[in-house]
């Protein structure tokens, strides 16, 4: 090869790196250095689980936090001893400065998209808590900032880090339980003013605008994210849903209570979304042809298979380092070492929930079954 090939070759492969270095979302993440992440919002009140968890996380570091409420943000600044240089009221402004690895979405459901499309277009990575968003537009025009900007966009479930669940999953995907034929998901509690959430977060999660509706988006998108992946990515045939405000004076312009059934091929699923439970509760009930499994707390589950004459209890095993909480599950996700395609935290597996929360809310308001339809791709 001449010396001027060899350069030609050099130079092309220099251009090439210089190339991906500055496409969106290409940013290499170490294996090894925590990942940088900013909270974007603190009205969402699984924030404060969020900042005890991320004090004690090897795997990420706190570099920012956008809450245009000043006083909001003071108010967490003293609870959890934050720097005051980690603040900003404008989040462009912060996502160019910090540049951070991923961006940890705790606004009210309705800002999701802004945020999400306002982090990819500095190629950065978004995890919101749950739904993914009100509306399916949003959620399709989530999908396409994700797709264009080659950012990961996840959504974080409580329940996704549930061992129990982890472990009626797997029961279910190793044929242990025979194909599934009925699943019943509870989950709610005695309401969010009942349980005392804050002020900053009690009237938009009682919003239908800024919430997408009552206790069927709030409770109702567990169940949805566990049948989707129960189902492999597959939409349910139609959704039929009735909700109901038992409590008037408390929630006037949501539903409190809902109850929602997917009818797929073969199976049947009915989410029972509250918040007029006697207590907080969060768990599923899976019968297959060849036996059930009922999730119990965090680890446990009562299990009894075909040919038994009683149910037992078991311990569920732990869950893998990578995947036990949010933090070191995007950790994960962004370092490679995870492809959330088809897990209960990935896109296309909420793109599904979404669907499902959509059509109930409809059935809802006319008293009517949809008839799912496929999503435009």
């Amino acid at each position: 090869m001449s010396k001027h090939l060899r350069s030609f070759h050099r130079l092309g492969a220099a251009l090439c790196v210089l190339f991906a270095a500055t496409l969106p979302g290409n940013a290499q993440v170490s294996a090894t250095a925590p990942i940088r992440v900013a909270i974007v919002g603190l009205v969402h009140g699984h924030i404060q689980g969020f900042l005890g968890a991320l004090q004690t996380n090897s795997n990420a570091t706190l570099v920012g936090i956008v809450e245009p409420d000043t006083a909001l943000s003071q108010k967490y600044a003293g609870k959890y001893h934050l720097d005051a240089k980690l603040f900003y009221t404008d989040l462009d402004k912060m996502l160019v400065q910090q540049h951070p690895d991923a961006v940890l979405v705790y606004t009210t459901i309705k800002d999701h998209r802004k945020v999400i499309e306002a982090a990819a277009k500095h190629g950065i990575s978004s995890m919101v808590e749950k739904p993914l968003s009100t509306t399916m537009e949003d959620a399709l025009a989530i999908r396409a900032a994700a797709r264009q900007y080659h950012v990961q966009v996840l959504t974080n479930y409580e329940t996704t880090w549930y061992a129990s669940n982890a472990e009626a999953l797997s029961e279910i995907a190793n044929g242990k339980l025979g194909e599934v034929r009925k699943v019943v998901v509870h989950d709610g509690h005695e309401g969010p003013k009942e349980i005392g959430v804050g002020p900053e977060w009690l009237p938009w999660l009682t919003d239908p605008v800024q919430n997408g509706a009552g206790a069927l988006f709030d409770f109702g998108c567990y169940g949805a994210d566990l049948m989707t992946v129960m189902m492999h990515g597959a939409a349910p045939l139609s959704v039929t849903a009735s909700g109901q405000t038992d409590k008037p004076d408390i929630y006037p312009h949501v539903e409190d209570d809902a109850t929602a059934i997917l009818r797929y091929p073969k199976t049947q699923a009915v989410l029972m979304p509250s918040w007029t439970w006697s207590f907080a509760r969060k768990d599923m009930e899976v019968y297959g042809v060849n036996g059930m499994a009922i999730t119990v707390a965090l680890d446990h589950l009562r299990v009894r298979y075909k040919g038994e004459k009683a149910e037992s209890e078991i311990t569920a095993p732990p869950l893998p380092a990578n995947r036990k909480d949010s933090l070191d599950y995007l950790a994960a996700v962004l370092r490679g070492q995870i492809k959330p395609d088809g897990d209960l935290s990935a896109l296309d597996t909420n793109m599904v929930v979404m669907q499902i929360l959509t059509a109930a809310r409809e059935s809802m308001k006319t008293g009517r079954t949809v008839e799912l339809k496929a999503l435009p791709q």
